[in-house]
């Protein structure tokens, strides 16, 4: 992801949320997206902007749900152990950058 691309972030943070629920980690991947939302709002994202983010998070997510809900073997350890350690950076109210590398 090309950090300096606005959208990276939420695509990545919606990544992971689809992933994090499809290998069956428990949060509320609801309450991610509006922690996330929310934070760019406070750090003065434009209104348009914040639409783009919030549009390309909810594409994101849908895509990344549909893509992986037919892999009953996606959820290897190598995943779920990148998963738990962006999940946990964002749960944490951090998504100042990805946590892991692209897989």
């Amino acid at each position: 992801m090309n950090e300096s691309d606005p959208l990276s972030r939420p695509v990545q943070v919606a990544w992971t949320a689809a992933r994090a629920s499809h290998c069956g980690f428990i949060f509320q991947p609801a309450q991610l997206r509006a922690n996330y939302l929310n934070q760019m709002q406070r750090l003065g994202t434009p209104p348009s902007e914040l639409r783009r983010m919030e549009e390309a998070y909810d594409y994101t997510y849908e895509s990344v749900t549909d893509t992986i809900q037919d892999q009953p073997k996606y959820c290897t350890k190598a995943k779920t152990d990148a998963i738990r350690k962006d999940l946990n950076q964002y749960l944490a109210g951090n998504f100042a950058h990805r946590a892991s590398p692209a897989e």
